[in-house]
């Protein structure tokens, strides 16, 4: 997997926004059927996280997040079946990038030492991988823009912000495992 340029990037969410209501149905049935355990997460577990705050901001976390497998698709073929993928590696993924990210939540009382370890293998892991900067990026923009247009709850924001970020990564992980 490689780094999309921003005309790949531009066409494969140009691909997601085409997307009649049946194709974006039949893209998130595929989804949920071929990674049911990552559809759970996102569209469950994540998405709660944030409307247990703003209802709103969770919505557009899921569309993002359809968005977001949209774009992997468009630019990287079918998504990679779970029982392609070692499901016990899908949740060891999920649970190292969760522990990296908790290392730079202000307020998180964790070891010194621990916290600076995930911090460094967070960074390096980042420099090593193809993060998608320029999805990450939109994303982002994306998030700031709703909030521009509608105040919503700054926890909530910070959460989306976070979670789309792993959902990004979780599906580079994803990608770079199945071509391995």
């Amino acid at each position: 997997m490689h780094e999309l340029t921003d005309r790949e990037l531009y066409q494969a969410l140009q691909y997601a926004k085409s997307q009649d209501e049946n194709a974006g149905r039949a893209i998130l049935q595929q989804f949920q059927t071929e990674q049911s355990a990552l559809a759970q997460t996102i569209f469950g577990v994540f998405s709660a996280l944030i409307a247990d705050k703003d209802r709103h901001l969770a919505n557009l976390f899921m569309d993002l997040c359809f968005d977001v497998i949209c774009v992997f698709r468009h630019a990287f073929g079918s998504l990679p079946d779970q029982k392609v993928l070692n499901m016990e590696w899908l949740q060891n993924t999920a649970a190292l990038l969760d522990a990296e990210l908790q290392a730079f939540m202000p307020g998180n009382k964790m070891d010194t030492k621990f916290r600076d370890k995930f911090q460094n293998r967070f960074t390096e892991r980042l420099v090593d991988s193809n993060s998608q900067t320029g999805l990450v990026k939109f994303m982002d923009e994306s998030i700031s823009a709703y909030v521009a247009d509608s105040p919503a709850d700054p926890e909530a924001v910070r959460t989306a912000r976070t979670m789309i970020y792993v959902v990004i990564q979780l599906f580079c992980a994803m990608y770079d495992q199945a071509e391995r």
